[in-house]
């Protein structure tokens, strides 16, 4: 039989497992964020608007994570090994610069022009690159 001062035990013992393991179980927010600068910088470097979008895409797929808005199954998602996205593992002071930087992103990925795109890129880079620190 089951006493409730054994029930409170246990249920304390699983909270306290749970503090341990479950930071244990997000990414590498600066990983991650070092990924997605390093597409960044790809997009940036390319000659070819596909390559640009590309790469900005797999930016976006790293900052979101496969459940997050705008990922894009169909490219790839070079953080796949480093966490659930950038911003679903983040703690809430990183969030800013990465929100900013996903917004700088898809920008960049929506823009037509090439010289635009590759500046839009270059600057998700430098931005990401100061999380990544």
């Amino acid at each position: 039989m089951i006493t409730i001062r054994k029930l409170s035990a246990t249920i304390v013992a699983a909270g306290a497992l749970a503090l341990f393991v479950l930071p244990a179980a997000a990414g590498d927010v600066k990983q991650q964020a070092a990924t997605a600068a390093a597409h960044a910088g790809m997009a940036a470097a390319s000659a070819e608007m596909k390559m640009v979008k590309g790469h900005l895409q797999h930016v976006i797929n790293c900052l979101v994570g496969p459940a997050g808005e705008g990922f894009d199954p169909a490219q790839a998602n070079p953080c796949k090994d480093q966490g659930f996205g950038a911003i679903p593992d983040a703690p809430m002071d990183k969030m800013p610069a990465l929100q900013a930087a996903l917004k700088m992103a898809k920008e960049g990925a929506a823009e037509p022009d090439l010289a635009k795109a590759r500046e839009k890129a270059a600057a998700t880079q430098a931005a990401l690159g100061k999380i990544s620190m």
